[in-house]
């Protein structure tokens, strides 16, 4: 279940900034080294040794795979990077029922309705965090006017979490 979190978007930005630059040059670093390796190791002297280099690329491609998943991902200066991620994904799971959970929506169900407030409620964070503000004011009308329905019905309105049963009912729906 994921939580939308209270964050700096400027330290947020910072962090990420910073983590995304150390993860392009330990990548940079094995993918010069293990080029620098092959073509040393299997390489001709001045022969054509380009499938060496992106042998050696496409090695450290899959060693950074395993890196990330296995050792950074869990890193305290990925956790911003891991935070904005998780929210995308989160985001892009309601994004991907969006027509059934407006369909809901108008139906009256309440689950459909948390579902949609907590997408708003973390669009309105992606948005700050990545400093987009293009489509905020479109953005705010809309979460104050489902915030207001919700009111009226009596439901809470901090939907900080996303019930994957929210998403599962949602689907369920007929089209």
């Amino acid at each position: 279940m994921f939580e939308i979190q209270p964050m700096n978007a400027e330290t947020f930005r910072r962090q990420t900034r910073r983590s995304t630059v150390i993860i392009a040059l330990i990548f940079l670093a094995l993918a010069m080294a293990l080029s620098t390796a092959a073509v040393t190791l299997f390489g001709e002297p001045g022969g054509d040794n380009l499938r060496f280099n992106v042998g050696g690329v496409f090695v450290a491609v899959l060693l950074m795979v395993a890196l990330m998943r296995g050792t950074f991902w869990h890193q305290p200066w990925m956790a911003p990077a891991v935070y904005g991620w998780r929210l995308k994904r989160s985001l892009m799971s309601v994004t991907n029922v969006m027509h059934q959970v407006t369909a809901a929506v108008e139906a009256g169900d309440a689950d459909a309705m948390k579902l949609l407030r907590f997408y708003h409620l973390g669009l309105s964070q992606m948005h700050e965090l990545d400093g987009n503000s293009s489509d905020h004011g479109q953005l705010i009308r809309e979460m104050e006017q489902h915030k207001a329905r919700m009111q009226a019905l009596g439901i809470d309105t901090e939907q900080t979490h996303l019930n994957p049963a929210w998403l599962d009912a949602v689907k369920q729906t007929p089209r």
